[in-house]
């Protein structure tokens, strides 16, 4: 039998081992991330006064600090991070509005991803835009022109990604559910509350010189973590007729091996795999599930160098199985 096929028998067994939270784990990173967070920002405050120079070199850090309050976000979406889903709710509308993020819509959506990570006849909700070759081909001008400006990195992880964290999310589809706009409502009404406070406090200037580049600094490393998870040589993309959902987490999901100091950062989502095959594992158990099951170990594995590859990867070509990029394209057509 092969790895495949014995894992394929066993992993819910396995991950449901990895699936309980430990409050005191989840509180606990709650106070190591919120708070400093917080002190990081005042400080960016106070070195108004100093540099701005000294400003923007805080807002690395304090952007780091807003990644992982961005992963408790992201678990509590999942119900993983308290065992109580009243819980879960609160820290996440909590942490969804210190990310800009309204909790119940990107739920929904996330969840919507994780159903269909893969699946080429299920794409457009919670992921990276992606075409295939022949779409490319019968594509007009237009849609070109969009899609190629679209998928230019310093849209996708600069100008765009910020439009979503600050435009997109203000909004919600005529077709959401009620929760879902209500959480839209709610978060835009206390954004608007702490905005209105923070002007008036520290005035506009200050607020928006502050928190424009933690917003641009965090939401580029998720973008970026969240392409390359899904959008690598190799990636699992099939029609809708022979898609599962075990090769969709073990082959459409990397594992990132990243420096222990950025897996803290970013709340070991780079066991992506592992996270895809139980959403329902909290973060800080996700590294344990992989290092104590070898039977994980085939997921494709990056490193920060390698990872860099991602960035001329295109499009689909499901002639051949592989992600191309625009060069590829252009001398076939």
């Amino acid at each position: 039998m092969s790895t495949y096929e014995s894992l394929e028998i066993s992993w819910k067994k396995i991950v449901s081992r990895y699936q309980t939270s430990d409050v005191r784990r989840s509180l606990w990173q709650v106070v190591n991330s919120i708070i400093p967070y917080i002190l990081l920002w005042y400080l960016m405050w106070r070195s108004l006064a100093v540099s701005y120079i000294l400003t923007l070199l805080l807002a690395v850090p304090t952007a780091g600090f807003m990644m992982r309050i961005f992963i408790i976000f992201h678990d509590a979406g999942h119900g993983s991070f308290f065992k109580s889903q009243k819980a879960n709710t609160l820290i996440g509308y909590i942490t969804g509005i210190m990310t800009f993020s309204p909790y119940e819509q990107w739920r929904h959506d996330h969840a919507i991803h994780h159903a269909t990570a893969g699946d080429l006849d299920r794409r457009g909700v919670g992921d990276v835009p992606t075409m295939t070759v022949e779409e490319w081909r019968t594509a007009p001008p237009l849609k070109r022109w969009a899609y190629r400006l679209m998928r230019n990195p310093l849209i996708l992880f600069g100008f765009g990604q910020l439009a979503v964290f600050l435009i997109s999310y203000r909004f919600f589809a005529p077709s959401s559910g009620r929760r879902e706009k209500w959480s839209v409502v709610w978060t835009n009404l206390a954004l608007l509350a702490i905005i209105v406070g923070m002007c008036l406090t520290i005035g506009w200037k200050a607020y928006l010189l502050i928190q424009l580049p933690i917003v641009w600094i965090g939401g580029a490393i998720g973008e970026w973590l969240f392409y390359v998870q899904h959008q690598f040589q190799g990636v699992y993309w099939v029609r809708h007729k022979d898609w599962d959902y075990l090769s969709s987490a073990m082959k459409g999901a990397s594992y990132y091996q990243l420096p222990k100091v950025l897996q803290w950062f970013t709340g070991s989502i780079g066991f992506h795999h592992i996270h895809h095959l139980s959403p329902k594992i909290p973060n800080y158990n996700l590294e344990r599930c992989h290092k104590e099951n070898p039977i994980f170990h085939s997921a494709k594995k990056l490193t920060l160098w390698t990872s860099l590859h991602a960035l001329g990867l295109r499009m689909y070509d499901e002639a051949s199985g592989k992600m191309v990029g625009f060069g590829a394209i252009n001398k076939t057509t």
